[in-house]
């Protein structure tokens, strides 16, 4: 079995509810959602892109067609642009949308988690490796957390994917690795476990959205029973194919913001703004303010 082919494929999952942001979501995908004035899944997408990636496949569901739209021409908008002389924007949007026949779609009809959305774009993959990329997670660094885990995926082959270390107490919150031997620019993974205790934690490395998978994962995703949160959960079926093909993990340098939740979702916003030649140290400057006005009220309440 030759585990080093090229990957050319990317699944992004998109059929999430997004009840964390209710009543924004009630109209819209949450993946919609912008970070300053790109909406949170063209992070996704563009980060794949630049790691070399060809294809974007989609998982959807009901009410997502927006992120279609989204992705597809828009010749009257182009139009009343040009006429009205705004070629900065045109150049923008033009830049931003995909090669005919590199996106495509498939339907998660069910909810039933991670593992089943994954499962749901077997017959897009087809017999090959591929990238995942969960886009409520948006990194933020010099290098883009894909190009990385890619370098690795080249040295080492296999299964592999991103990793952060977290607070110890947190834990709970993420699918957590166990850790091995160093190798190359990576790690050696000796198991994993979705949101352990920190008591049971085998370390506080947690998985960070960002992988590249060999497709007998869909085989055992295809049998996998129900796990945390009663849904088919992807951590459980990377376990068993840990006790038959190498994973390795990447230490992510820079820092991924977890967009599904709203803290992080505003820690975005003020982060990508502030690297903005066009409005940074306007930002900087009012978090600056804000930080000073919150002080003096805090003072005064004390």
């Amino acid at each position: 079995m030759n585990m080093k082919r090229p990957v050319r494929k990317a699944v992004i999952p998109v059929a999430g509810n997004g009840t964390r942001f209710l009543p924004a979501t009630k109209a819209m995908p949450k993946e919609m959602l912008t970070i300053v004035d790109r909406p949170v899944v063209q992070y996704a997408v563009d980060e794949a892109m630049q790691a070399g990636i060809e294809n974007i496949i989609f998982v959807t569901s009901r009410n997502k067609t927006a992120i279609e739209d989204y992705f597809d021409s828009a010749p009257e908008l182009i139009a009343t642009l040009t006429r009205s002389g705004k070629t900065v924007q045109v150049t923008q949007l033009e830049k931003m949308l995909p090669l005919a026949g590199t996106v495509s779609y498939t339907r998660q009809q069910v909810p039933l988690g991670l593992g089943h959305a994954v499962w749901c774009a077997r017959e897009l993959v087809g017999d090959e490796p591929f990238a995942l990329l969960l886009p409520d997670m948006v990194s933020y660094g010099r290098k883009g957390c894909m190009a990385g885990l890619m370098e690795l995926y080249e040295e080492v082959g296999g299964n592999v994917f991103a990793v952060e270390e977290c607070a110890p107490e947190e834990t709970s919150s993420y699918g957590v690795i166990g850790v091995g031997r160093s190798v190359n620019h990576g790690l050696e993974v000796t198991g994993m476990v979705e949101k352990p205790k920190p008591e049971d934690a085998p370390s506080n490395y947690y998985l960070n959205g960002r992988y590249i998978l060999q497709p007998e994962i869909f085989d055992l995703l295809a049998s996998q029973e129900r796990g945390a949160g009663n849904e088919i959960q992807l951590t459980d079926s990377m376990q068993k194919l840990l006790n038959v093909q190498p994973f390795h993990a990447h230490p992510y340098t820079g820092r991924t913001f977890d967009c599904g939740s709203k803290r992080g979702f505003i820690e975005a916003n003020v982060a990508f703004a502030m690297l903005r030649s066009d409005m940074g140290e306007d930002i900087y400057n009012s978090v600056k303010d804000l930080l000073d006005m919150h002080e003096k009220t805090r003072v005064k309440a004390a």
